[in-house]
């Protein structure tokens, strides 16, 4: 049986000292302190020493790392990706797409559900837990680098044609709520149990709300491919902003937006409501180059990922992102993992992850006191270890 111990761990709404944690079959069967487990010298322990374990980060939106793309790699592809995954403190992801030709489109949800029910999804590596599609139903004028060409209308007869080559893994959508045809297909998606969120969006206040009464929950990239916040015309931000029951998914890469916009996002949303991601493209890990974001071609230079003068995704990993979220937003590691954790679990809808306490997976990261990964633990497995 396995147990690990350490300094400190963050549940992460609690902090234990010289916290001891034993797992069984994957899962978290008892916490204790160090002193208990001196006193059960048959135990395998693994002592941490001064680090601090924290619940394994989930990553809702990433699209690819170590020369990997999630709509066109291959399993062995998406096996070096995860174990890259893991590098970086991230246990559980959703492979993410982005706006392709339907066919195309198809075939990646085919392919990453594939990945999904293979019997060995997170041996060893972070684990995909469902799919977060980003596109095809996105605003024109908002749209970032998604293809023109390749955008549709929101029609509840196209999610069909998505949902049934993702065999329903699809637990995640971005959506434009201010197109014909959103409020009908946030509502049918939302009763299959999809997480809508709203992003790439052109939508006024009034546009926004409607979104969210038909059942949106969530906004993709706040501050992102969304209509600027005004004082007179708030717009979608003013929804996202001011609305409890939205939480919101930031880029804390210093790139996408300024320190001190991350610093607002969490001080308007408050620490339970704001979620870390990514937006990592397949250049993530790697030198600068051209590398693919879906089907479009990316520049990657100085750690910006750009296609036709616009921003097209990012090279930041979680344990960066949460490093970045204690700088800007002044947040201490204990706040800054819980929103690379427990928020976006939540989110995701997985009471399992994100939290370390007695009948979770046994999925954690451990940290120095600066948010250092030193070693990583998926199903009570030490995967990795620096």
């Amino acid at each position: 049986m396995p147990v690990f111990s350490s300094k400190l761990l963050y549940t992460p709404l609690r902090m234990i000292e010289d916290a001891v944690l034993s797992v069984e079959d994957g899962s978290v069967i008892n916490l204790s302190t160090r002193e208990s487990a001196r006193a059960a010298p048959n135990q395998q322990l693994t002592d941490f020493g001064d680090c601090i374990i924290v619940p394994g980060y989930f990553d809702i939106h990433v699209h690819g790392g170590a020369n990997c793309d999630v709509m066109g790699g291959s399993l062995t592809d998406l096996n070096r990706f995860e174990t890259f995954l893991a590098q970086h403190g991230v246990t559980s992801y959703y492979p993410t797409t982005v706006t392709a030709a339907l066919d195309v489109t198809l075939t990646a949800l085919e392919q990453l559900a594939n990945a999904i029910e293979a019997k060995d999804a997170g041996q060893g590596r972070a684990r995909p837990l469902g799919i977060h599609l980003e596109g095809p139903f996105l605003s024109h004028k908002r749209r970032g680098m998604h293809p023109p060409e390749d955008l549709l209308p929101p029609r509840v007869s196209t999610f069909d044609k998505l949902w049934q080559a993702s065999r329903g893994h699809v637990r995640h959508m971005t959506i434009a709520p201010e197109l014909d045809g959103a409020e009908d297909l946030i509502a049918d998606a939302s009763r299959r149990g999809v997480c809508i969120s709203i992003g790439h969006s052109d939508a006024t206040l009034e546009e926004a709300l409607v979104g969210v009464k038909a059942g949106a929950r969530h906004a993709t990239h706040t501050f992102n491919a969304m209509r600027p916040l005004d004082h007179r015309d708030p717009g979608i931000l003013g929804e996202v902003l001011t609305n409890d029951g939205l939480t919101a998914e930031v880029i804390a890469d210093g790139i996408h937006v300024e320190p001190e916009i991350v610093d607002l996002l969490f001080r308007a949303k408050g620490v339970d409501n704001t979620v870390l991601v990514t937006d990592a493209i397949s250049a993530t890990g790697m030198p600068d180059g051209q590398y693919l974001l879906g089907t479009v071609e990316v520049q990657v230079k100085d750690g910006r990922c750009m296609r036709d003068g616009k921003l097209a995704g990012s090279v930041l990993t979680m344990d960066r992102a949460v490093r970045n979220a204690m700088k800007f937003a002044h947040l201490d590691l204990q706040q800054a993992t819980r929103a690379a954790s427990l928020n976006p679990a939540k989110v995701a809808g997985f009471s399992r992850k994100g939290v370390i306490e007695v009948g979770a997976d046994a999925d954690f990261v451990v940290l120095s006191s600066e948010g250092e990964v030193r070693a990583t633990i998926v199903g009570g497995v030490l995967v990795s270890k620096q």
